[in-house]
């Protein structure tokens, strides 16, 4: 309980104006700063603030009166505590001596502040108040209660009233102020939109114009009138559909006049205005903007012309001018749907012979000479015939022919070409070169194929071509492209196959024809490819070296072959063949060594097989080191032919396989011919005198191992001695 000598802490403060800040409710630094008394009085201190439960229920009555009729930005229990505080205002406003009215009108101006300001605020609050505050303890018994509660509710409406009236005019100001300033801001959008406008037209290349609904010309650029080539004095008299010819001037108007209407909000078409010379030149784009129209002339005889030339370049090669890739396939496609199937089409590929030469050796300027020679050359050779000559890259060419009943046969047409690319193509330094080319013929393609197919078969045609040598063509055949297509297929599917683990290593057996004992294992790759059947080593070497995956998958090999064999001590010897690529690779003999080394195999249990072909490059140098470090070396693909015996005399190697090839021929049913069994012969014996000894691998019977050994060779292997198994099973 707090004493009346100690100064009382009221839960809200006074402003400066005298007025209650209901944000400080609670603040302990407020203390009562006026009271009222008869003079000679004491002053008392001021009061705790009653909490009986009549100003409770008058508190919350009041409160949620005032609060259901406005929206108060407060909680339920804030409403109420601010209602509490200005109620003890009120209380003390009646019993102060005399009467505190300044007090009840800053309650009353303290509703407007809250936002009590419906029109029932004042009358819910007086007829709460008029019989609430009656209630109040504070009041009971006091002289003239009732005149002090009517003087004290009058004091709170003067001040609401005023409250409110101020409330009024401040919002008139600010609505005033910010209608100036929208007008304002308004007018220097306006300005800045025009200013931006003029420079707009000003830059712009095309003719801007603003007319009235009408057509008469408002304002103009000075583009617009390059375009229509009139001056402003001659545009002011005349109007947008003057400029246009009659049946669309009428139409055009049509559209403004629904446009004006509302009826249309944009006219967007193609629209002919003339120059004064009469010419067609321009289209128009006009635009509703309020009551006039903003219109847009471009002049597009110079955009069509760009247009066209643009189209034409992606079209058409630079270099010889001729059409490319692109041009060529719409052709085709064009083609194939409209030609008579019964003469139909042709189309000749060709890859120019030896190209690289003439622009290594010449340079540049002097293989693009021959290019643009080529093509003239080709547009020659048909000549009356309805073709289309193409440059598809960098030396390749292709002629499309819509065949008719007097086109020369393709034989004929090959002669042409020969004959036109035969004649020398004399350069700007005097000198004469020959351009031969290699062809891919598709004659008369089936109905069924579409313009890929056709592409892709004249491809496949020059590639088989091209394995013949130069100045060679070939003709389409839907078997070998079948098979061409399969094969490179999987030359594209290898990489995944060896990286999923599909190929593995396997090995074959190989045996002394004299006693019959294992001589070695050689490490073989097998592809298991799921739903195709089983590739064998030499097929997976065949596609690998296609796509460039052979040096990575024969050092996987050796280093394979190497761990597994060193984990079997009982193992026998392992022999590795070699292709070209990895013969000739300058760090062969270095890896090699590494993978002996990382695997623990003695360099005595391993043989590698080169190609004999390799020899003349830096495979013939591997030998001798592979040799000094105790591996063993097998010459391979052995073909007794003058090359081959001069590697056999000058290199010394031990041991030689004889070519595949020979050995499929021997097991023919017409054995291998007198000349071929001479030539074996000599080249068995050769080898035995060079003190190299002599292997085969394939045979696939008795009687071939037999005619083999009698012919003295040393070792053979093939189906015929066991499949192809994992090391261990050879092992054992």
């Amino acid at each position: 309980m707090v004493g009346l000598d100690q100064p009382v802490r009221f839960r809200h403060r006074e402003l400066g104006n005298g007025e209650v800040n209901p944000s400080a409710v609670g603040s302990p630094s407020w203390r009562g700063r006026r009271t009222h008394r008869p003079i000679g009085m004491s002053v008392p201190q001021p009061r705790q603030p009653i909490s009986s439960r009549e100003r409770i229920r008058l508190t919350k009555k009041w409160a949620y009166l005032v609060a259901k009729a406005n929206y108060l930005p407060l909680s339920h229990g804030e409403v109420e505590e601010r209602f509490g505080v200005l109620v003890d205002q009120l209380v003390r406003a009646a019993e102060a001596e005399p009467m505190d009215t300044a007090a009840a009108a800053r309650v009353g101006r303290q509703l407007v502040a809250l936002n009590c300001v419906s029109d029932d605020s004042l009358a819910y609050t007086v007829d709460v108040l008029g019989a609430g505050l009656l209630e109040q303890p504070e009041l009971r018994g006091r002289r003239q209660v009732a005149e002090r509660v009517v003087t004290v509710l009058g004091a709170l409406a003067s001040g609401y009233a005023e409250a409110t009236k101020q409330s009024i005019f401040e919002q008139q100001q600010n609505l005033t102020k910010s209608l100036f300033t929208a007008a304002n801001e308004t007018q220097q959008s306006l300005t800045a939109a025009m200013a931006r406008f003029d420079e707009v037209a000003l830059a712009s290349a095309s003719g801007i114009a603003i007319t009235d609904h009408v057509g008469r010309f408002l304002r103009t650029n000075e583009a617009l009138r390059e375009i229509l080539d009139r001056a402003d004095t001659e545009l002011a008299g005349l109007t947008l559909f003057d400029l246009m010819v009659p049946a669309e001037a009428m139409r055009l108007r049509t559209a403004c006049a629904e446009m004006a209407e509302g009826r249309l909000d944009r006219i967007l078409r193609r629209r002919t205005v003339l120059l004064s010379d009469g010419k067609p030149l321009v289209s128009i784009a006009p635009v509703r903007g309020g009551r006039e129209l903003i219109v847009v002339v471009d002049d597009d005889s110079e955009l069509g012309l760009l247009r066209n030339q643009l189209k034409h370049q992606s079209l058409h090669d630079v270099l010889t001018g001729l059409p490319n890739r692109q041009y060529l396939s719409t052709r085709l496609e064009s083609v194939l749907h409209r030609v008579d199937r019964d003469s139909g089409i042709t189309l000749y590929q060709l890859d120019l012979d030896a190209f690289s030469m003439i622009t290594d050796g010449l340079g540049r300027q002097a293989g693009d000479q021959v290019l643009r020679s080529v093509a003239d050359r080709l547009n020659a050779a048909f000549l009356g015939e309805r073709a289309m000559v193409a440059r598809l890259g960098n030396d390749e060419f292709a002629v499309l022919v819509e065949n008719s009943p007097a086109t020369p046969d393709v034989v004929t047409m090959i002669g042409r070409i020969n004959d036109e690319l035969a004649e020398p193509i004399y350069l700007a330094d005097g000198s004469g070169v020959a351009a031969s080319a290699t062809i891919g013929v598709v004659h008369r393609p089936p109905a069924e194929m579409s313009m890929e197919d056709v592409l892709q078969t004249a491809d496949f045609t020059l590639r088989r071509a091209r394995r013949n040598g130069t100045r060679q063509w070939g003709l389409h055949d839907s078997r070998s492209d079948d098979a061409d297509r399969e094969r490179y297929a999987m030359a594209a599917v290898l990489p995944g196959a060896w990286e999923t683990g599909e190929v593995r290593l396997v090995f074959d057996r190989q045996v002394e024809l004299a006693s019959g004992r294992t001589h070695a294992v050689q490490a073989l790759l097998r592809w298991d490819r799921p739903g195709h059947g089983v590739v064998e080593h030499r097929q997976c070497v065949d596609l690998a070296e296609q796509t460039g995956l052979m040096p990575p998958l024969g050092l996987w090999l050796l280093h394979s072959a190497c761990e597994q064999a060193a984990e079997l001590a009982d193992a026998p010897p392992v022999e590795i063949s070699l292709p070209a690529c990895l013969a000739n690779d300058d760090e062969l003999v270095a890896r090699v060594l590494r993978v002996l080394n990382s695997s623990g195999l003695p360099a005595s249990r391993l043989s590698l097989g080169l190609p004999v072909d390799s020899l003349d490059g830096a495979a013939a140098e591997h030998l001798g080191y592979l040799a000094q470090n105790g591996i063993g070396v097998v010459v391979e693909d052995f073909g007794g032919g003058a090359r081959d015996l001069a590697h056999l005399q000058d290199l010394g190697f031990r041991s030689v396989r004889v070519a595949r090839w020979l050995v499929e021929r021997q097991a023919r049913p017409k054995g291998p011919g007198a000349a071929v069994l001479r030539s074996v012969t000599q080249l068995v014996d050769i080898a035995h005198e060079s003190g190299a000894s002599v292997a085969v691998d394939g045979i696939v019977s008795a009687e071939q191992a037999d005619w083999w050994r009698d012919l003295g060779c040393d070792i053979a292997s093939g189906p015929h001695f066991g499949p192809t198994t994992p090391l261990a099973a050879v092992a054992d």
